[in-house]
């Protein structure tokens, strides 16, 4: 596991504490019983605080699973690495 899926599988440890590790990478709305509307919200500031970001709400719908969030977070990465000249 990369260092972003390490620290977002902390952020789901937080919110989901039932749900065992080895499960977390697989997780997704669907899957996990209570990944409601209020675990998401929960989620999402978690992560935020995790990464010092602000999570973009209009693509909320689309970040369903942990694999879709650990995508977006490593796409956040990379737009704020070429925002300020560094490398990801």
């Amino acid at each position: 596991m990369d260092r972003i899926a390490t620290r977002l599988s902390t952020c789901f440890e937080t919110v989901f504490p039932d749900l065992a590790a080895k499960d977390i990478p697989a997780a997704t709305q669907r899957s996990v019983a209570a990944w409601d509307s209020t675990a998401a919200i929960m989620l999402v500031n978690v992560i935020e605080d995790e990464f010092g970001i602000q999570m973009d709400f209009d693509r909320l719908e689309e970040l369903d699973s942990f694999e879709s969030i650990c995508q977006y977070l490593k796409e956040q990465q990379t737009a704020g690495a070429a925002s300020d000249g560094s490398s990801a």
